[in-house]
């Protein structure tokens, strides 16, 4: 048998230390746990994709009785963007989350459904998707969908 090691890098900053264009987006997330539709889990989500022309698009959960029909924000503002605009690229996603007591101090991480749509966008655009997971304290820079799921199921496997 032998042992494989995956390793992914994270980079780790301040709001405060991001550049406009990505301080906008994670602030666009932040704005967009306002929108979020969670009368169950009380755990509200927003997300913000940045396309290559500019426009930033942005998501937030929606909840349902019937859990199954729920949707994550990362996949409300994926869809949207390639509804609105299905020649633009999406460069950039970010993802914020608040709970009852307010933003969470540290980063929440994409769902595996989100994970895997996100893996489709990246394709897509032919180019790594930035990736920035915001909490109080820190946002989390990831810099390609592998980082986060690196066994990724594509159509090459098909």
């Amino acid at each position: 048998m032998e042992a494989k090691n995956i390793n992914t890098t994270i980079y780790v900053a301040k709001v405060e230390e991001l550049d406009d264009k990505d301080r906008q987006l994670v602030e666009t997330s932040i704005e967009a746990t306002n929108n979020s539709y969670a009368p169950y889990s009380r755990f509200h989500v927003g997300a913000a994709v940045r396309l290559d022309n500019g426009v930033i698009i942005p998501g937030c959960n929606q909840e349902n009785a019937a859990f199954g029909v729920t949707i994550c924000a990362e996949r409300t503002a994926l869809f949207a963007a390639g509804a609105q605009y299905p020649k633009a690229k999406v460069e950039a996603i970010a993802i914020t989350a608040r709970n009852a007591d307010g933003l969470l101090d540290e980063p929440v991480s994409p769902c595996g459904t989100c994970r895997q749509a996100m893996v489709e966008t990246e394709k897509r655009s032919g180019k790594k998707l930035r990736i920035l997971l915001n909490g109080k304290n820190s946002v989390y820079i990831i810099e390609g969908i592998g980082a986060l799921l690196p066994l990724t199921f594509s159509d090459e496997q098909l």
